[in-house]
Formats: C-alpha cells, sequence, structure tokens
C-alpha cells in the first residue's frame, strides 16, 4: 500500500498476497496440465499460442481497466468546471488522506452507486452516478467517497483487476484449448481431452470465482472501516448505505441487469430480492457493515484516557 493517512490493514495486504500467489499457482497448474493433455492428443503445438492469447487479453483487460468500467457505465470524465463540489469534496479528501487525487468521473444513470477502478493509483477514477448525487446529502456522499478513495489508496482495485483478468484468461486459455486443437482429435483419446480440459476449466473457474468473493467482501468491509476513520462519521457511511440499499427495490430490473456486470465495483451491489450472506456474495451483508460501522461510532464517541 501507498503511504496515505488510511489506516493500514494488515488482513487485507495478506489476503491480497494470497490471492494473487493462489491465482499464478492455478494458472501454472492449468498450463501444465493442458499440454499434458495436448501432447497425448496429439495438439501440444496450439498451446504455446493459446497461451500467449490468454496472457494477451489478461494484460490488455488490465492496462484498460478504466477505460472498460467507464465504457460498461457509459461514464464520462468531468472537470472541476462542471462539478465543482464534487471536485471539491474529492479534493479536501485526498488532502486529509495525503494522496493523489484521481480522475472524477459521472454516470447518468438513476442508480444509486459510486465505484473505483484503474491500475494504479496514477490511472485511478472515481465515478459516481447521478442517482447517488441525488439521492445523498453532502456528509453521506462524503463517505461514499472516502470509501472509494480507500480502494484506491490500498491498491485492492488493482489486485482486483489483475485476480479477474487470470481468471478470465484462465477459462479462454482452456477453452482455446478445447477448440483449438483438443477438440478435433478423434478416437477415445481425443473424446478424453475434451472431458479432462472441460473439468479442468470448471475447476479453475470455481476457485478463481470464490477466491475472488472472499477477498471482495473483504475489501469492502476495510473500505468502509478505512474511510470512516478518515472522516471521523461513520453514521453518515451507514445512512448512505442504508440508503443507496434501500433504493434498488425502486430501480426497474432492467437497469439493475445492466448494471450487473460491475457489482464487484460498486459500494453496494445493484441486486435486490436475494440474500447476500452466501459464499457466492461479491458484498458482505448490510447488516455486517452497520454493525462494523457501529463499533466505530461507539469508540470515536469514547473519551480520550
Amino acid at each position: 500500500m501507498a503511504r496515505t493517512r488510511f489506516i493500514n490493514d494488515a488482513g487485507l495486504t495478506a489476503r491480497m498476497t494470497l490471492v494473487m500467489f493462489l491465482l499464478g499457482a492455478l494458472f501454472v497448474v492449468l498450463i501444465v496440465g493442458l499440454m499434458l493433455v495436448a501432447q497425448g492428443s496429439g495438439a501440444s503445438g496450439f498451446i504455446p499460442i493459446i497461451g500467449l492469447a490468454g496472457v494477451g487479453i489478461a494484460v490488455y483487460q488490465w492496462w484498460n481497466s478504466d477505460k472498460v468500467a467507464m465504457r460498461a457505465m457509459r461514464a464520462r470524465e468531468v472537470t472541476p468546471q462542471e462539478a465543482p463540489e464534487l471536485h471539491g469534496m474529492i479534493d479536501r479528501l485526498c488532502a486529509v488522506a495525503d494522496m493523489p487525487k484521481p480522475r472524477v468521473a459521472v454516470a447518468d444513470t438513476s442508480l444509486p452507486n459510486a465505484f473505483a477502478t484503474g491500475r494504479s493509483p496514477e490511472r485511478a477514477v472515481v465515478c459516481v452516478t447521478t442517482g447517488i448525487l441525488q439521492k445523498l446529502d453532502a456528509d453521506e456522499l462524503e463517505g461514499v467517497l472516502a470509501h472509494e478513495l480507500s480502494h484506491v489508496a490500498h491498491r485492492d482495485v488493482m489486485v482486483m483487476t489483475v485476480a479477474a483478468s487470470a481468471g478470465i484468461a484462465a477459462g479462454l486459455l482452456a477453452r482455446g484449448a478445447q477448440f483449438g486443437g483438443i477438440g478435433r482429435s478423434r478416437g477415445n483419446g481425443g473424446a478424453a481431452g475434451i472431458v479432462i480440459v472441460l473439468v479442468i476449466s470448471l475447476v479453475v473457474y470455481a476457485i478463481s470465482f470464490l477466491l475472488l468473493r472472499l477477498l471482495s467482501r473483504y475489501r469492502e468491509l476495510c473500505a468502509d472501516r478505512s474511510g470512516a476513520y478518515l472522516t471521523q462519521r461513520p453514521a453518515a457511511l451507514a445512512s448512505a448505505l442504508q440508503k443507496i440499499s434501500g433504493d434498488m427495490a425502486t430501480i426497474p430490473q432492467k437497469d439493475l441487469r445492466a448494471a450487473s456486470s460491475m457489482n464487484a465495483l460498486f459500494i453496494a451491489p445493484a441486486i435486490r430480492g436475494i440474500s447476500l450472506s452466501t459464499v457466492t456474495a461479491t458484498h458482505p451483508s448490510l447488516e455486517q457493515r452497520l454493525e462494523q460501522l457501529a463499533k466505530i461510532q461507539a469508540e470515536l464517541g469514547r473519551p480520550l484516557d
């Protein structure tokens, strides 16, 4: 983590390191496994090509992660002249946190939400929707922005981007191996190869999926905690989370589906009517987040010895 005034979180650092290590090891196991299968089916020449293609796609997604996310939300970068209050709030928070200011963007949608993305703090962008600007008051919005700036300062945005790219590349590598060479081999050996590739693809996807969910839930709690300590107003962030989550019931289902690909980045997932307490959830439950913020509020309210 770059040195800022956001609180350090050894748990987040350990989890990010572990996830990156496990995904890297998983990717190596995948390539070795596919090479062994390909050798048995006479398609070993395709593996290097497929491997390079998979890695290339992962690097491209990581390099352009900010553009991809902005495009998905149809967001646009705004200048201080276009959004003076928003820029002013981020300027103050960055000064308090002693961190570089990210780019600022706004997405024109009634969905009340916010996210941060980018491959590095220098390329980071914090985006809010017009819906959240209309829904929250100044203190609540400041809490949300502090939460998003915490993601940038802790660099967990970058780790999530790399981790997601690794999972996508691994899936493409397995699929390419299946249809590029192994899938054309004949006989029982070829059929067995296809089954093995499908099993490898499923295992890679499942492990990547679970690792990302575990990291995602913890990093959201960390950002809540860090943002609350920075602003010294955890109750404002708690109020914002309640408003955002409660407002999801008023958003048309088609708009929620359109934004669902961004759920892992949003401060609150664009879903309604289902429980967030399952192992597949991208965020901790609202109750868990509010409980943590209430404890911080109680701690900050105690007189100093």
